[in-house]
């Protein structure tokens, strides 16, 4: 297990392991409550299990502030077919409301990028909902630039299962 070192004493970020399933669902529920989305979560500890330790599918460094969990980070890979590189998208940040404007989100967030470069990544990605101003501003300040000619677009459910059936 790898721990970072941060410029706060009492704050640590780990790479979440087995058993961490239940930290991380708590930080799912309570983003989307904040985002106004909790009714969307599908998520179980079981799901979580499988695609993060089982089968990999993404990674999550876990802030704990004096031992206790305050916050995550989830991510995985894409890929630059311009760069020819990979590149890492940033699923989820989120820290608990009442350890925010601490500087532990933009930590977390750093040794994200910090692993980027270690893989020799081209870029770094998100999105963040229209209305979060908040973070909007937070991101803007990291160096951030918003892609406002990109248009994000989803396929979920039905829809999804329906172009799968096309071919």
């Amino acid at each position: 297990m790898i721990d970072f070192e941060t410029k706060i004493p009492e704050f640590k970020i780990r790479l979440a392991k087995n058993g961490d399933e239940g930290i991380i669902l708590g930080f799912i529920k309570e983003l989307a409550a904040y985002e106004n989305l909790l009714d969307q979560v599908e998520a179980t500890e079981e799901k979580l299990h499988n695609t993060l330790f089982e089968k990999e599918y993404a990674e999550v460094l876990i802030g704990e502030y004096n031992d206790s969990p305050v916050g995550f980070v989830l991510f995985f890979h894409n890929y630059s077919t311009f760069l020819a590189k990979p590149g890492i998208y940033l699923e989820d940040v989120y820290v608990k409301p009442e350890f925010r404007h601490l500087g532990l989100g933009k930590i977390m967030i750093s040794k994200v990028a910090k692993i980027a470069v270690e893989r020799n990544c081209g870029r770094m990605e998100w999105a963040c909902l229209d209305w979060n101003e908040p973070s909007l501003q937070f991101y803007k300040k990291l160096g951030a630039k918003a892609m406002e000619e990109w248009v994000t677009h989803r396929l979920t459910g039905d829809s999804l299962l329906e172009l799968a059936l096309y071919s």
